[in-house]
């Protein structure tokens, strides 16, 4: 299954104001849910005993289950006197599963043991999705919820461009476009579609001979491309929003790969997203899953092919500031191919950018602080030097100096509660319209973060093979120490994106346990180089035995995973480091290793993102450590690694690159209490 996003057109204020009322109806329904599964679960822990005796038992007379949330959801539809001139049955139904799959992640543990937190109830500002439900691919006409109606040559037929040449007049034509032409020319205010009307014939007849016909429905309908939502039972009608297509020749066969089958069309989602410059500052999509795998485009398909025959094998290691990686041919033969190297960093433009959007960023939220304490003055208090002010002018017999802006903290209880809820806050338009700003900001700066990090894997895989193994680290920690570097450089959304690529490639990026290999602690040779966190170069000194080698710590790490073992693939802690084929590709690649240890090989082709390794070793390129455990092993003194022989620990750990549920907020967080 694949997913697209469509765009919709919600111009006209009757269509906004009655999407407006679902999404809030449907937030109604989805709180009420999340507040009695909260209750729910607190009364099941807090009966050791029923559990004790019965399980199944307990949670069935409570009716903590899929079936006893939706029917909660039923009863809350029923017993309101508004819900239903707005939602139906079938999206209340799909709301409750939705809350019941946070339920259940926190009943049930993982394969690790771990369960999800107590479930919590959100706020009105990340409720953004509204799931629909999925087609009958058996029954003809059976889609209830949100339903995609129209055809792509119907789209093409109704808004084709005047330019266009009169020999296109399919889809599949216009895919064949170059890119750069305009296929379609549609209205900013794009009009909804009728709803079909007359007779169509069924192809059967009656008993006595004449031909059956029923009613049109959008069923029916073969124009433009439409979302229709019937609506509560009660309620003014359907909900017509046209769909508004990427009008380059460049996008046809993406949207011709989605599209142009309505049979695989499977399901739609309503969703929403911040938008300042829309009607109401929300601008919608309807999120449409077909039934087929996702697009790639030939170029794309054949990379991928020529990556999966190149017979290399590699090694990863993700760092806070770079990504390294080194690969070598598969027979270790010098005729089959060099060694290469790459490292990825930012570049200063990108630098650049990161820092002006974090000033922008900064400024946002000054102004949005002292809009809501000009608009709550009372909830605030004085800063010191406001007071010392009014003391001055008092002592010299002047009036205080009136305070529009209180700049002290909040006013708080004796137990450091606010008096008032942030969410009972007086807010102005300035204020909404300024958050709504900074939300886009921030979707967009992580957007720009995934392009890029998927354009890097593809790359990387290109250039190194789909094999590639890297160390089974807990990214979380990297977070705690310098998250604002890994803000800027996103180490889990690089390897995130290398594992996807290289499973598309037809490969597998292996995890290895740092405790049975000790990369960073380890030469080719088979000798072991302690090193502490702050020393970024490798050296393994001929007058302590060693072999000599000299080369940038992490690319020495990254060579080395490409020499690990693993008993079972689904398991870091079964990887072991062979010494003998390290030790091996050593000698015959003894120059080409050196120099690719010492510095990137990247081609000239790199994407935007990539830069080059200086000839010389880098030295310190982590960030400053400002936590006293940083500081501590960041001494002169050596870090002591376990002993690769003895077992690893078996304890809970995130995956570096893993992404956990998330509440649909952005990477840069809004810090609104409202």
């Amino acid at each position: 299954m694949s997913v697209i996003r469509l765009p919709l057109v919600v111009g006209d204020a009757d269509a906004c104001r009655r999407v407006e009322q679902l999404f809030s109806a449907m937030w109604q329904v989805k709180r009420a849910l999340q507040r009695d599964a909260r209750d729910v679960v607190d009364v099941y822990w807090a009966g050791d005993v029923r559990r004790e005796n019965g399980v199944k038992a307990w949670r069935a007379e409570l009716g903590l289950s899929r079936t006893g949330l939706e029917r909660r959801a039923y009863r809350h539809l029923e017993r309101s006197g508004w819900l239903s001139d707005h939602v139906s049955k079938a999206l209340v139904m799909h709301q409750a599963d939705e809350v019941w799959a946070g339920v259940a992640r926190h009943l049930h543990p993982d394969a690790s043991g771990r369960r999800a937190g107590r479930p919590r109830t959100g706020t009105w500002w990340e409720y953004t999705r509204i799931p629909g439900r999925a087609r009958s691919h058996t029954t003809d006409r059976k889609w209830e919820t949100f339903r995609l109606h129209g055809t792509l040559a119907g789209h093409l037929d109704t808004f084709q461009h005047p330019a266009l040449p009169p020999s296109v007049t399919t889809p599949a034509q216009a895919a064949r476009l170059l890119p750069g032409m305009r296929v379609l020319a549609q209205p900013r205010r794009m009009p909804a579609p009728a709803r079909p009307t007359g007779r169509i014939p069924t192809g059967t007849t009656d008993t006595t001979g004449r031909p059956r016909a029923r009613a049109a429905t959008w069923f029916d309908h073969t124009g433009p491309l439409t979302l229709v939502f019937a609506g509560g039972p009660t309620g003014g009608g359907d909900i017509i929003l046209p769909v508004r297509l990427p009008q380059g020749a460049g996008r046809w066969p993406y949207l011709l790969h989605y599209l142009n089958d309505p049979s695989q069309w499977h399901k739609v989602d309503l969703v929403r997203r911040r938008d300042p410059a829309a009607p109401g500052g929300w601008a919608y999509e309807a999120h449409l899953m077909i039934l087929a795998p996702g697009y790639a485009s030939p170029t794309t398909r054949t990379r991928r092919r020529q990556a999966a025959t190149g017979q290399r094998v590699g090694g990863v290691d993700g760092n806070v500031s770079n990504l390294a990686v080194v690969s070598l041919p598969t027979t270790l033969n010098p005729d089959d191919g060099g060694v290469c190297s790459d490292r990825i960093t930012l570049t200063e433009q990108e630098q650049h950018a990161l820092a002006a959007g974090r000033t922008k960023a900064r400024r946002r939220q000054r102004a949005l602080d002292r809009s809501r304490r000009a608009t709550n003055p009372q909830q605030y208090q004085r800063s010191r030097r406001q007071k010392a002010r009014d003391e001055h002018r008092q002592a010299a017999g002047l009036p205080p100096k009136a305070v529009t802006v209180p700049t002290g903290p909040r006013r708080t209880t004796t137990t450091g509660k606010p008096q008032q809820a942030y969410r009972r806050d007086t807010l102005s338009t300035s204020y909404r319209n300024l958050r709504a700003r900074h939300s886009t900001a921030a979707a967009s700066a992580a957007e720009a973060s995934h392009h890029r990090a998927k354009k890097i894997a593809a790359a990387l895989v290109a250039a190194h093979g789909p094999n590639l193994t890297i160390e089974d680290c807990d990214i979380r920690t990297w977070f705690s120490l310098w998250g604002r570097a890994c803000s800027a450089t996103t180490p889990g959304r690089l390897i995130t994106a290398l594992a996807a690529e290289c499973t598309h490639a037809g490969g597998r990026l292996l995890r290895v346990s740092t405790f049975t290999t000790a990369l960073s602690q380890h030469c080719l040779c088979g000798r072991r180089v302690p090193k502490s966190l702050r020393q970024r170069t490798h050296h393994c000194d001929p007058a302590e035995g060693g072999c000599g080698l000299k080369g940038d710590r992490d690319l020495v790490s990254a060579a080395l995973a490409a020499f690990t073992t693993l008993t079972d693939p689904d398991v870091p802690t079964t990887a072991r480091l062979d010494h003998t084929r390290a030790r091996t590709a050593q000698i015959l690649f003894t120059q080409g290793l050196q120099e690719a240890l010492t510095e990137s090989t990247a081609p000239k082709s790199a994407p935007l993102g990539w830069t080059r390794a200086a000839a010389e070793p880098r030295g310190n390129t982590l960030p400053r450590q400002r936590t006293a455990s940083a500081r501590r092993n960041a001494g002169p003194r050596t870090v002591a690694t376990p002993d690769e022989t003895r077992p690893a620990p078996q304890r809970p750990k995130a995956h570096a690159g893993t992404t956990r549920p998330h509440t649909g907020r952005s990477r840069t967080h809004i810090r609104d209490k409202s």
